[in-house]
């Protein structure tokens, strides 16, 4: 579940975990409307691109405390974006769902109900 503890409510009750490159690199490609969570080893300045993704989504990068430091709101499809900010997480989520969020907010990510087995969601 992702929420935001700053303002009280939840932002996506599921999320898939992006920890390989590859899942990093396909993101929403291809998918569903739905959230990701992409946690990278070092912060990073990560250039995204909204091809063959169908639906607009919200974009929130975060610094290792899970302070939202850059907010990215309805980047549609066929389109591009680079951040201004280095991010230690980054929050794909269907457009609409960080409408409230501000930079600033401290979110909390915290592993789906059932996945306690699988390293996917390990957050």
């Amino acid at each position: 579940m992702i929420s935001n503890k700053s303002r009280g409510f939840i932002i996506s009750r599921k999320f898939l975990a992006c920890t390989t490159n590859w899942s990093k690199a396909r993101g929403l490609m291809f998918r569903k409307p739905q959230s990701l969570v992409m946690k990278f080893k070092k912060p990073v300045r990560v250039s995204l691109h909204m091809i063959f993704v169908f639906f607009s989504i919200d974009l929130a990068f975060l610094n290792r405390d899970y302070k939202v430091i850059e907010l990215k709101r309805n980047f549609r499809p066929f389109s591009f974006y680079m951040p201004k900010t280095k991010a230690s997480l980054l929050i794909e989520t269907p457009a609409g769902n960080l409408k409230t969020t501000q930079i600033g907010d401290i979110l909390s990510i915290e592993k789906n109900s059932g996945d306690a087995g699988k390293s996917e969601n390990s957050f």
